[in-house]
């Protein structure tokens, strides 16, 4: 009897140890996704032309998009790919499809996982820009 007593002791020691590792790597991940989202590594604009825009995700979705960034004409544009998370600035994006803009992104390095975002750079506003193509002042 007291064999049986010792076993299911151990046993149950066994699960508790175990459901407290688990919980403490859930712990681990929520803190590492929230310092993660919440500190900025860079920030900074992009201007260009919104090449795509589409909200994606299985579970979670997200807005993603493509910026063609042309630095003369003629050039083949460099591709800036980026994310949005707030509907608000997504409903300007889309109003301003067609136009050259001005995106403002933060960049969040090391989030664990690809529900946030495909990318690491998130766009907090966009405005029209009504600067010429080139990027060029225009002569007087």
């Amino acid at each position: 009897m007291e064999e049986e007593t010792k076993g299911s002791s151990i046993l149950s020691h066994i699960k508790k140890g175990v459901v407290i590792l688990v919980l403490f790597v859930i712990g681990g991940l929520a803190l590492w996704a929230w310092v993660s989202l919440k500190f900025v590594y860079s920030s900074g604009e992009r201007a260009g032309y919104i090449q795509k825009f589409s909200k994606k995700g299985w579970l979670f979705k997200t807005w993603e998009g493509e910026l063609a960034m042309v630095n003369l004409p003629g050039a083949l544009p460099e591709i800036f790919f980026f994310t949005v998370r707030d509907e608000a600035v997504a409903a300007n994006l889309r109003n301003t499809m067609g136009n050259r803009v001005v995106l403002h992104y933060n960049e969040h390095r090391f989030i664990p996982t690809r529900i946030f975002g495909d990318t690491s750079y998130f766009v907090s506003e966009v405005r029209s820009s009504n600067q010429p193509d080139s990027g060029l002042e225009p002569r007087k």
